[in-house]
């Protein structure tokens, strides 16, 4: 706090210097006005990103916005997103008003200078700067030597003898702080009870790279913080997840058994479906693998199925299992307790609750989610598969920044952890200082095997990490290059394998998802990747040096408008490589496997104004990029040259692209130029929904004709007049019709009506019109 107020005093300084002292001049004006910004932005950065994680600018927004979003929930962020961009530039706006308030007629070039230095001291002492800085010395760190003598990899092996199977709870931020009864009275009764009867581990700490869902699920599988690395890279865009490590999926899975995951929300955000199915889980359930289990579709929040619909689900799988008479583990993900304020299934009686004399959302959220976990419990264990069952409920993190969060805050907060086995009913708290590292050697030790996983000790038999180490948080700091270390990322590339229908490259004994852009350095290849919410591949390109080499691969038509436009409309994929300012080479890739090699072309042209060409070409956007001919292919980005604009579209798809009247009721699409006074109409196109084999109208000025589509795409050729000589041609469809079809991150749902594939136009001849 105190250097928040430091920070904000030598900011306030520094602007009042400048306007009250320092007098105008042009350069000083900008350079004052830029490093403001600065601030502003960094403190507009931290603001955001403790609204998700309450602690600033962590390992866990580092991670989410590099790696993939799909699937998020997102709807709840927009507003606020778009009142902080709106207050963002207000200030800016607000700065270069004030500064330039009084024009005194001679500039100060000592205050100017002084108001300067300031300006530079509010930004380093800001939190903000701060937290960034320590990221990335964290990640430029050379590691501790110590780091292997305390990673410990476990055999693949279960001592003979039983073969318990596991139901493993991982509670949406459902921390143990929530469980106080008395800084919380009756919130979580049902759980609490059940706890009241495990071995309960009662001093979980969280650790630096544990603090976010999939952080928490490979500390609790793997023994390891998650740390990814930094510049731009994306653990969901590569095709395995720490592949050298042994997590306990892996061991479960060498010891026979069958693993299963069910969560309500999409499987591919943060990239878990990745990390999941190269450790040893060989069915994954998310949003799009119950759609045909549940038993109401419509019945869903932002970020997929309510937790009664999961956990029912989870249910009815435990029974299937049991009856097999098959070993199994059964990990399930809940999700109504997320931040901000949590969602309330139905199926819950606990509907509200009140803390300081109001509702409060979060609390309530939390007290129904704990209700329908203790209830999937009590059903569990009135079957006769519980005598050879462990069960495990665990939160996955701390909560974040919800609405209880200052509640929270009050006190001493832990993780949750506790332990139900069927054949030895125990009771006991476990008060030894330990972390979310420890639970998954604490399970692989009661199920039969070893007692470490990675830094991860069994609580029931070994001594963890926090307890020997009283500053173990600034060991895991310590030990971040180390852990990063472990994604086995290559340092060259030569000879490479890529498969189109897996869309995947293949080298150096590493697999990367397709389209992939590397930086090839000296002694290190630096992998880009296309994900949600980072710069286009395009972009992230145009920003290297000019000599630095590079291998791009990507759909033909991305590279086609910048390097060869014969290949502007091409959609296979290609593989690029050379540097920006010299020659660079361009190769289709057939479909299938196929095998190459990279050899980077010489750079005997290189020359600046080359670079600031191919520069200005790469940050075209994909939407405004033009291709050859006079077709418009709207699974491409971009239009034919003649085309202006097109309006009322969704984002092109690998078909083509539906009309959405959440945008506009119709789609326009304006030609550069008057169209012809009479002229055919070819277009391909389907219907949804409600619209099939009803009349689409087609209008160009005031002549307009019908056509009824079905769902499947069909040609269809129109001839039109243009009387009045209109550049547009305007598509009404009938009954635009809701949907989410498409759509598992919470987005809002469009309204479709017809679908376009192609469309073209060619002008007709008075006399051949005739006819």
């Amino acid at each position: 706090m105190q250097s928040e107020w430091l920070s904000l005093g030598l900011f306030v300084a520094s602007v009042f210097l400048y306007a009250s002292k320092a007098g105008s001049h042009k350069g000083w004006f900008s350079v004052i006005l830029t490093l403001c910004g600065i601030y502003v932005l960094l403190n507009a950065i931290l603001l955001a990103c403790n609204y998700f994680t309450g602690e600033g600018i962590t390992d866990a927004v580092l991670y989410t916005v590099t790696s993939s979003l799909s699937g998020a929930g997102i709807s709840k962020y927009l507003l606020p997103a778009g009142g902080l961009l709106l207050a963002l530039v207000a200030i800016f706006l607000f700065l270069a008003w004030l500064l330039r308030l009084r024009k005194l007629r001679h500039y100060s070039p000592l205050w100017s200078l002084a108001a300067l230095v300031l300006a530079v001291a509010s930004i380093g002492t800001t939190p903000a700067y701060q937290q960034v800085s320590g990221l990335v010395k964290s990640q430029l760190a050379s590691g501790d030597s110590d780091f292997y003598t305390h990673y410990k990899e476990p055999t693949k092996t279960l001592r003979p003898g039983k073969r318990p199977n596991l139901i493993y709870i991982y509670a949406e931020s459902l921390e143990r702080t929530y469980f106080d009864r008395e800084a919380f009275p009756d919130l979580a009764p049902e759980l609490n009870a059940i706890k009241d009867h495990s071995l309960d581990f009662s001093n979980t700490e969280q650790l630096p790279g544990t603090d976010y869902t999939i952080a928490g699920m490979v500390a609790s599988q793997c023994g390891i913080p998650l740390f990814a690395p930094f510049d731009g890279n994306a653990s969901s865009a590569l095709s395995t997840f720490y592949p050298h490590n042994i997590c306990l999926g892996d061991i479960l899975k060498a010891a026979g058994y069958q693993n299963y995951f069910l969560q309500g929300a999409s499987l591919r955000f943060a990239g878990k479906d990745t990390f999941l199915s190269s450790h040893g889980f060989q069915h994954l359930y998310g949003f799009d693998e119950l759609k045909s289990l549940v038993k109401e579709p419509s019945y869903r929040n932002d970020w997929g199925w309510y937790d009664d619909t999961l956990l029912e689900l989870v249910y009815d799988k435990y029974v299937e299992l049991t009856a097999k008479g098959e070993p199994f583990s059964l990990f399930a993900l809940t999700v109504d307790t997320h931040h901000p304020d949590g969602f309330i299934s139905r199926g819950c009686s606990r509907r509200s609750y009140d803390f300081d004399g109001k509702p409060n959302k979060s609390f309530a959220a939390v007290s129904c989610s704990q209700q329908l976990i203790a209830a999937l419990i009590e059903k569990i264990k009135r079957t006769p598969g519980f005598k050879n069952t462990i069960i495990v409920v665990s939160s996955d993190h701390l909560a974040m920044n919800n609405t209880a969060y200052k509640y929270l805050n009050q006190h001493d907060r832990r993780d949750l952890f506790f332990m139900l086995r069927g054949d030895q009913p125990d009771s006991k708290i476990m008060a030894a200082k330990r972390s979310t590292l420890d639970n998954g050697a604490t399970v692989l030790d009661a199920m039969g095997g070893d007692n470490f996983i990675g830094l991860g000790r069994s609580s029931l038999s070994a001594t963890s990490l926090s307890t020997s180490y009283l500053n173990l948080r600034e060991k895991i700091t310590q030990w971040k290059p180390n852990v990063i270390k472990l994604w086995n990322l290559p340092k060259t590339i030569s000879d490479y394998q890529i498969d189109t229908e897996q869309n995947t490259l293949s080298f150096a004994g590493v697999n990367f998802r397709l389209p992939l852009l590397l930086a090839v350095k000296k002694d290190k290849i630096e992998p880009h990747f296309d994900v949600y919410l980072s710069d286009s591949l395009k972009k992230q390109l145009s920003n290297f040096p000019a000599d630095e080499k590079f291998v791009w691969i990507d759909r033909c038509y991305k590279m086609g408008n910048i390097w060869n436009r014969q290949l502007a409309t091409d959609t296979r994929y290609c593989i690029a490589n050379g540097q920006l300012n010299a020659g660079v080479q361009i190769s289709p890739i057939a479909e299938g496997v196929s095998q190459g090699r990279v050899s980077m072309p010489a750079a005997n042209d290189a020359d600046n104004a080359r670079y600031q060409k191919v520069q200005q070409q790469l940050r075209i956007a994909d939407s405004d990029l033009k291709y050859p001919g006079d077709k418009i292919l709207f699974w491409l980005p971009g239009l034919p040259d003649a085309v202006a604009s097109v309006s009322g579209l969704s984002p092109t798809e690998s078909w083509g692209r539906w009309s959405d009247a959440n945008l506009q009721p119709d789609v326009r699409i304006r030609f550069q130029q008057p169209l012809p006074p009479r002229f055919s109409l070819t277009i391909e196109a389907r219907a949804f929904g409600e619209n099939i084999r009803k009349p689409v109208t087609i209008s160009v000025g005031s002549a307009s004709k019908t056509v009824m589509l079905s769902d499947d795409v069909e040609s269809v050729t129109l001839t039109l007049d243009n009387p009045d000589g209109a550049s547009e041609i305007v598509f009404t469809p009938p009954s635009p019709t809701y949907t989410n079809e498409g759509f598992s991150d919470g987005s809002p749902a469009r309204k479709l009506g017809i679908g376009l594939v192609s469309l073209q136009v060619s002008a007709l001849e008075e006399s051949a019109a005739a006819q």
